[in-house]
């Protein structure tokens, strides 16, 4: 029995989580409605304060889904590189590329912040933190970077990266601000190496 509903309230934070994604992708959170939203998920109200305590909840929900999403996928990337240091390259680029999609960037880069405040203190950007960290120590062990502080390392190139996407979200060209971030975004990395490549 107990199990059921446990289901149930797994299933019901699914629903309210698919309802509210396309919602925000589509309306914006301001002007997405908490009983459209419910209406679409086949609940209530209620269903959305027992799963989330209000709207701002569902939209932290939301963003971290998508910005695991983000994650996975430029950690895929990076995976497909040659070797740890073009990996993360590869996956600071990748970030900074996602801020063209459409439902990143109304959601993740343009709502987010503007309701849930800092990023880089949302639960999903540590555990990016974290993944930057490990790849930035096995390359200072190895002798591709500097040896600087591993976690000043990965905040930085984390920072950069986000603010990089952040950029892209605001601006009014951004497909023309992309290739700039990107190629920025490289130059700082560079940066780090203890010899040049």
């Amino acid at each position: 029995m107990a199990r059921r509903r446990v289901e149930t309230m797994e299933e019901n934070r699914a629903k309210l989580i698919t309802a509210a994604r396309r919602a925000f992708a589509e309306k914006g959170y301001a002007a997405a409605s908490m009983d459209e939203l419910t209406a679409e998920a086949g609940l209530t109200r209620g269903a959305l304060y027992h799963n989330f305590g209000d709207k701002r909840g569902l939209l932290a929900a939301v963003v971290n889904q998508i910005d695991a999403e983000m994650a996975a996928r430029a950690q895929e990337i990076a995976a497909r590189a040659d070797d740890d240091w073009e990996g993360l390259l590869a996956e600071g680029a990748a970030y900074i590329e996602m801020a063209l999609d459409p439902e990143v960037q109304r959601i993740v880069l343009l709502d987010g912040p503007a309701f849930l405040g800092d990023p880089s203190q949302w639960p999903s950007q540590n555990s990016c933190l974290q993944a930057t960290t490990q790849t930035v120590q096995r390359l200072i062990a190895r002798g591709i970077l500097k040896p600087v502080d591993a976690e000043a390392a990965a905040r930085l190139l984390n920072g950069a990266a986000l603010n990089a996407a952040l950029w892209i979200a605001a601006s009014d060209a951004p497909k023309e601000v992309l290739p700039k971030a990107v190629e920025a975004f490289r130059y700082l990395a560079t940066g780090l190496l203890a010899r040049q490549r």
